[in-house]
């Protein structure tokens, strides 16, 4: 036989197992602890929900309020904190190791961009051919832009190489 769907938030009315709790009215005064049959009639003769707001205290602690309208609420929270949340992604710049110098300012001035919007950035430096017997010369251009950028971004993984590739994450300070 399968369980019955577990509810997702609070329990409600009869659902609450406790024999007593902690009741609290609709006006937020403190009732005192009470059975919970007695906390169901007061909240009936209100017209509104008894709500078990603070499961794991001892006794459980009840309110008494309009359970949609609290679902209401609680949704409106959830979404307002959604909103507010910024997603870091990482963006990706890619050099090379005998990069010009307006090349690189260039990309400096998109990892700026970058770091402003607050997003991490991982610094990707593809070798090919020969450029692979000189790892040097792209430590010292990772160094570079490790420098460069000291004051706006912390450096989160250091350079390292990685098959053909010398990578490097850098984070906004």
């Amino acid at each position: 036989m399968q369980a019955p769907p577990s509810k997702d938030g609070p329990r409600i009315n009869d659902e609450i197992r406790s024999l007593k709790v902690l009741l609290i009215d609709a006006a937020g005064e403190k009732q005192g602890v009470m059975p919970t049959s007695a906390a169901i009639e007061a909240a009936e003769e209100a017209g509104l929900d008894l709500v078990e707001v603070s499961p794991n205290s001892d006794p459980p602690v009840c309110k008494i309020l309009d359970y949609g309208k609290y679902k209401f609420q609680e949704q409106k929270k959830k979404n307002e904190a959604r909103k507010r949340q910024k997603v870091v992604e990482v963006k990706e710049i890619k050099l090379r190791p005998n990069i010009d110098t307006h090349d690189y300012d260039v990309k400096a001035k998109a990892m700026h961009r970058f770091f402003e919007e607050g997003d991490k950035v991982k610094v990707t430096l593809r070798f090919r051919g020969r450029e692979l017997a000189h790892p040097e010369l792209g430590m010292k251009l990772l160094q570079q832009v490790k420098a460069d950028f000291e004051p706006v971004a912390k450096v989160e993984y250091e350079p390292r190489m990685e098959g053909k590739q010398m990578i490097m994450i850098l984070a906004p300070r």
